[in-house]
């Protein structure tokens, strides 16, 4: 079987985890997801992540973060899809629940918030809406 979407099948392993209160749900690791990991490590989503070799391939390993006995991330969506690819510029890139949320955004300097991509004043892919 081939993977289509790496990045729509790392958010379902996170949710499908959480929805059975794993405290770690592991996955084959890529660049794309790793940095999507530190983004949610920085944005206090996770407790932390990292990556092991297995042989010849290497697995990240994501420490889900709960609060009360309820998971942190409550809505995790992808938003951008292989068949339908969605870029905005800088004044088009939307908040997630008035900003309480993040959006995580492709551009040419790398895997970025939207906040730090309306700092920078570049847009790009939208990668995923995290809240």
């Amino acid at each position: 079987m081939s993977l289509q979407d790496p990045i729509s099948d790392m958010l379902t392993c996170i949710r499908n985890a959480q929805a059975r209160s794993k405290r770690e749900v592991s996955m084959p690791s890529s660049k794309l997801k790793v940095a999507i990991a530190e983004i949610l490590k920085s944005e206090g989503y996770i407790n932390g992540f990292n990556t092991t070799m297995s042989g010849p391939k290497t697995t990240l390993i994501i420490e889900l973060k709960y609060f009360e006995g309820k998971p942190v991330i409550e809505l995790l969506q992808r938003v951008s899809r292989p068949s339908l690819r969605k870029y905005r510029g800088t004044n088009d890139i939307d908040k997630v629940m008035d900003g309480l949320g993040v959006v995580i955004i492709s551009t040419s300097k790398g895997l970025m918030t939207d906040k730090n991509a309306r700092d920078q004043g570049i847009g790009g892919e939208i990668m995923c809406i995290v809240a």
